[in-house]
């Protein structure tokens, strides 16, 4: 197996799929796709951003677990369990995020993580009266903040970041002041992929004496992450998407080692303390990042992340970043030359290094264009509100040419019309 990382930058590209068909003969992580389930052959999966393809081997690896673990070992098999939260935390620090052992773990959810951090980054910081939240950030993180300002009677500042292009380090500059407590932004924006620039963020919260709380959740496996070198001081994720850990697989948080024995956490479980087995009266929280942990841990799902994990690690990050990013150019160059005459606009940053692994487009008929596109043409992306198209290729299983095929199904059902047909009502999507 090679390791040669690809080419950075999309070069030479006539628009033919044969050009495609070449990009994908020379891809030194082509022989991650046979490692993923694909049960349709036709299917244009182009929804990793969502929701990640199944492992080949996650299902044999949890029946294992399932089957000996659970069935034959029962409680005994607790010792073999117990400690995977950090375990796998320490993988996800050393292969994905940039960080260092001990400072991250597997547990809850990314919104629960969100509140947990974000509560105690507050509660460090009483004499601070404001928070900061990106206005057009994750539903999630936002109502998070606004149900902590409100609890705690707190300025809630909403920063007006561009929804195509991103944050502008200046905007955020012009809320901070000696007030503001907490920053709680997205590495990468999950409606454009916008791609923040962490260091310069945490430098200008530094000066005003805030914490950054980031969700790295449409970052985490597609782009590096640097969390140590960058300085971060929190951070947020699920393992579903890039990662592949499968739905509802258990999120990850990252606490600053410096900050973990300063910060406290609402919700207190016996996870979290120590000599957890004593059983203690009182809560008495470890000095490490464990003292975020609550309850017993979803083994069954932190087990599937074990083999989505292994695959990530074997392709490594800045290979996968490389993909990703190529993937993303040729997406916005074929969109350029063939879905722009009917009405697309680019709604992501044009330069491939301010995005991460997914583009949108904006159309004013892009809702049901997704619907169509899923139901006629057997492509699988998303929608955002108010008209946009989400593309999000994942570099570990998705092809060039599935880049090429999907477009050219795109320009050819908007050509026909098809998507008029359906009604103009969203449906609800379970």
């Amino acid at each position: 197996m090679t390791t040669e990382v690809p080419a950075s930058r999309l070069s030479r590209f006539d628009g033919s799929r044969e050009e495609a068909e070449r990009y994908d003969r020379s891809d030194p992580l082509g022989f991650l796709r046979d490692r993923f389930v694909h049960t349709e052959p036709d299917l244009l999966y182009l929804d990793g951003n969502s929701l990640g393809r199944l492992p080949v081997d996650t299902p044999g690896f949890v029946a294992d677990v399932i089957r000996d673990g659970w069935g034959r070992g029962l409680i005994r098999s607790w010792n073999d369990w117990i400690d995977w939260n950090r375990r796998i935390g320490d993988r996800l620090a050393e292969h994905v995020l940039g960080a260092r052992p001990g400072e991250v773990v597997l547990s809850d959810s990314t919104t629960v993580n969100l509140y947990k951090l974000a509560w105690a980054a507050l509660d460090h910081a009483p004499g601070r009266r404001a928070l900061v939240v990106d206005a057009d950030d994750f539903p999630t993180n936002r109502y998070v903040v606004q149900g902590l300002a409100r609890e705690r009677g707190l300025d809630l500042r909403l920063l007006r970041s561009d929804p195509d292009r991103g944050l502008d380090p200046e905007r955020l500059r012009a809320v901070l002041d000696d007030q503001v407590a907490l920053v709680v932004l997205s590495h990468v924006a999950y409606r454009s992929g916008a791609l923040a620039d962490m260091a310069a963020v945490g430098a200008l919260a530094r000066e005003a004496g805030a914490l950054v709380l980031w969700d790295l959740s449409h970052a985490a496996g597609a782009v590096p992450v640097r969390l140590s070198e960058d300085g971060a001081d929190l951070a947020v994720g699920c393992t579903y998407k890039y990662l592949n850990g499968g739905p509802g697989s258990p999120a990850f948080l990252y606490v600053r080692r410096s900050l973990q024995r300063r910060l406290r956490q609402p919700v207190q479980g016996w996870f979290g303390q120590r000599d957890q087995f004593a059983m203690a009266a009182d809560f008495d929280p470890v000095d490490t990042v464990d003292r975020f942990l609550t309850g017993t841990p979803a083994m069954l799902s932190t087990a599937a992340l074990v083999p989505a994990l292994d695959l990530v690690e074997e392709a490594g990050v800045d290979r996968l970043r490389a993909k990703g990013r190529l993937l993303g150019e040729l997406a916005v160059d074929l969109a350029t030359r063939w879905l722009v005459p009917l009405g697309f606009r680019l709604a992501s940053p044009e330069d491939p290094d301010r995005r991460g692994s997914h583009i949108t487009l904006r159309h004013p008929e892009a809702w049901r264009i997704c619907r169509a596109l899923a139901q006629d043409a057997d492509v699988v992306c998303d929608y955002r509100e108010p008209d946009r198209l989400r593309i999000g290729p994942s570099p570990a299983y998705t092809r060039f040419v599935d880049v090429w095929d999907a477009l050219d199904r795109t320009r050819r059902l908007v050509e026909s019309g098809r998507h008029t047909r359906l009604p103009r009502e969203k449906e609800r999507i379970t």
